[in-house]
């Protein structure tokens, strides 16, 4: 078996880390795995150590780390456990070892705060933090080094952190790749209620109207279904503990949606009555504007346009077309793929600049490429 201990060697030319000394992970799952990765790629010194002794295996001889020694003298603590037990682990780590910083990456950011407060831990050395990233698969077998690269890192401060403690957990968000963005506690718990845990609760209410549908129904769904029942998905375990730990921003926006579905069932119930179609036609439009707000690539509030071009199901084919829309000068900005049912062709819905768009239908065209629609028409 190949030894898995020693650090590997950092590319020429590559970037030197940040952080220095060594980084204890408690917790080998995707995120603690994850870091494990990018910060070796650094030649960081990463030990590990893990409740499941099977988990923990497998992430060392992955290479996310060495398995931690009782001599260790770690500068930064990474808990990275499920939010049931946040708390507790944090605790112990400050008590076991009291000169290091410790952060965690659950998803919820008050209630572990919350509870460590009511236990009088003094948390100078804690600061919480939470990489908005992830994958539909968890464990260290899912673990990625570039899992963070450009994604936000939202590190939650309060007056008590000292400014050498807050640049610790900042330089371990950079070393990974990712974009530190500092917030209260409670800041980001209503963030990501509105941006993620609902969002959850919406798709998988909506995909468990699936779970009975009839067989032709099925049949006929397309990518709307698909993009909006991605991620119901997820381990049912896992977010019960996220959500009954930010219930209450959850519920605040789970009422205002509620009220929003009944206006609109009103309104359908009797869509030729003054005012429905207006509801209707406001409920759309309102859609509209947020979907304008969210950030684009790069972080930028851009707008694409897209053609839908059809590939045949046959090797090699979405490399052509990308090769050629290079040739023609057209960079893709986004690319979603939908496979027909029953047919041996896909439909790969591509996103350019405004600019581009011509272009990039003709030249196409041109060389025999079928283009199936510009969803912007």
């Amino acid at each position: 078996m190949t030894d898995t201990s020693a650090p590997p060697v950092r590319r020429a030319g590559a970037v030197a880390p940040r952080l220095s000394g060594t980084v204890r992970i408690v917790g080998t799952g995707l995120l603690g795995a994850s870091v494990g990765h990018a910060l070796r790629a650094k030649d960081v010194d990463v030990v590990l150590t893990d409740a499941s002794p099977a988990q923990l295996r497998l992430a060392v001889d992955y290479g996310a780390g060495r398995l931690a020694a009782d001599d260790d003298a770690p500068s930064l603590i990474v808990v990275a456990v499920p939010p049931d037990v946040t708390a507790d682990v944090i605790e112990a780590e400050l008590a076991r070892y009291p000169e290091a910083v410790v952060t965690d990456v659950a998803s919820v950011k008050l209630e572990p705060f919350r509870t460590l407060q009511s236990r009088g831990v003094d948390l100078t050395r804690y600061i919480g933090s939470h990489p908005l990233a992830g994958r539909e698969r968890g464990g260290a077998i899912s673990a990625r080094a570039d899992l963070f690269i450009g994604r936000p890192w939202v590190v939650c401060r309060d007056e008590d952190t000292k400014a050498a403690d807050l640049a610790l957990v900042e330089a371990l968000a950079l070393d990974v790749g990712a974009m530190p963005l500092e917030m209260t506690p409670e800041e980001h718990d209503r963030s990501v209620a509105l941006t993620s845990h609902v969002p959850q609760v919406v798709a998988s209410l909506l995909a468990a109207r699936l779970a009975d549908a009839e067989e032709g129904a099925l049949r006929l769904a397309g990518q709307g279904v698909r993009d909006t029942t991605r991620i119901a998905a997820s381990a049912p375990e896992l977010w019960v503990q996220i959500l009954g730990a930010n219930a209450g921003p959850v519920v605040e926006i789970l009422d205002d949606l509620a009220a929003d579905l009944e206006e609109i069932s009103t309104a359908l119930r009797r869509p030729g009555a003054p005012g429905s179609r207006r509801v209707v036609a406001d409920t759309i439009r309102q859609g509209n504007d947020g979907v304008d707000r969210l950030p684009g690539k790069h972080g930028q509030n851009r707008r694409f346009e897209s053609l839908v071009v059809m590939i045949d199901d046959t090797p090699g084919q979405l490399g052509r077309l990308f090769g050629e829309l290079g040739e023609l000068g057209v960079n893709v900005e986004d690319l979603r793929l939908e496979h027909s049912p029953g047919a041996q062709f896909g439909l790969a819905e591509i996103s350019v600049e405004p600019a581009a768009l011509h272009g990039a239908i003709t030249g196409l065209q041109e060389r025999g490429w079928r283009i199936a629609g510009n969803t912007n028409d």
